[in-house]
C-alpha cells in the first residue's frame, strides 16, 4: 500500500468495508492517515465498526451523528456496500429478491448520503465516492436487479453532484467491471464467464486498482469534478 498523509485527520465512512473492495479501500485510507468508521453487517479488521443494516433509515442517520459525536467531522464517504441477487431472466426474477437488491444498493446509498451530506455541507468541505457498476451503464443479462440498481445509483450522484456543485461537497461515482471478490460466490459460473468475456483485457480488476481510484476520487485532489461515473473496466466502457 503507498503510504501518506494524504488523508491525515480526515474521518472516513466506508459501507461494506469488512470484506472485498470496500475492505481493500478502508485499509489505503487508514495507510494514508484516515480515521475509518467502517458501516457493515459483520465486523471489520480494519478501524471502528458500527453494525448497521443500510436499508434502515434511523440507524443509518443515528450512525452519522454517532460520529460527529465522537470525532466532530465527517470527510469521507466511500459506500461500497452491496448484493448481487441471484441470476435470472427478468421475467423469472423472484420478487423477494428484486426488492432486496434494490433495497440494499439504491436505497441504501440514498439513506448513506441523506446521513453524510449534513455533516459535510457543515465542515464546507466532503467526499462521496459511490460504487455503482459498469452493468448500471450497459446492462448485463440475467442481472437486471443489480443492473437497474446500479443505474440507480449513478443517477442518484449525477443528481447529488450538482445539487452540491457550489459546496466544498463532492459526489462521484465509480463504475468498475468485475473485480474478484466474495461476491462472486452469489453468481453462477456461466455469468462470471459472460462477464469476463466483455473485458478486452481478458481478466478481472484487481482490489488495488479500484482502491486507487476510489482514494483519488476521496481525496482533496478531486476538486473539479462532482456528478461524474469514473470507468475501471479493463478497455469494455470508452464513454
Amino acid at each position: 500500500m503507498k503510504q501518506s498523509n494524504r488523508f491525515a485527520g480526515q474521518v472516513a465512512v466506508v459501507t461494506g468495508g469488512a470484506s472485498g473492495i470496500g475492505h481493500e479501500v478502508a485499509g489505503q485510507l487508514a495507510a494514508e492517515g484516515a480515521r475509518i468508521v467502517v458501516w457493515d453487517r459483520q465486523q471489520s479488521d480494519i478501524g471502528e465498526t458500527r453494525l448497521l443494516d443500510i436499508t434502515d433509515a434511523g440507524d443509518t442517520a443515528r450512525a452519522a451523528e454517532e460520529i460527529m459525536e465522537r470525532h466532530g467531522r465527517l470527510d469521507i464517504l466511500v459506500a461500497s456496500a452491496g448484493i448481487t441477487g441471484p441470476n435470472a431472466t427478468t421475467w423469472d426474477y423472484p420478487v423477494a429478491d428484486w426488492a432486496s437488491v434494490i433495497q440494499v444498493n439504491l436505497l441504501g446509498m440514498f439513506h448513506c448520503c441523506r446521513a453524510v451530506v449534513p455533516p459535510m455541507l457543515k465542515g464546507n468541505y466532503g467526499r462521496i465516492v459511490a460504487l455503482a457498476s459498469v452493468a448500471g451503464k450497459e446492462g448485463n443479462p440475467n442481472a437486471g436487479a443489480y443492473s437497474a440498481s446500479k443505474a440507480g445509483v449513478i443517477g442518484l450522484i449525477k443528481s447529488l453532484g450538482k445539487e452540491l456543485a457550489t459546496t466544498g461537497v463532492r459526489a462521484n461515482c465509480l463504475a468498475p467491471a468485475a473485480v474478484r471478490t466474495p461476491l462472486f460466490a452469489q453468481m453462477k459460473q456461466e455469468h462470471i464467464d459472460y462477464m469476463l468475456s466483455k473485458i478486452p483485457m481478458g481478466r478481472f480488476g484487481e482490489l488495488d486498482e479500484i482502491s486507487a481510484m476510489v482514494c483519488w476520487m476521496a481525496s482533496p485532489e478531486c476538486s473539479f469534478t462532482t456528478g461524474a461515473v469514473f470507468d475501471a473496466t479493463g478497455g469494455r466502457a470508452t464513454f
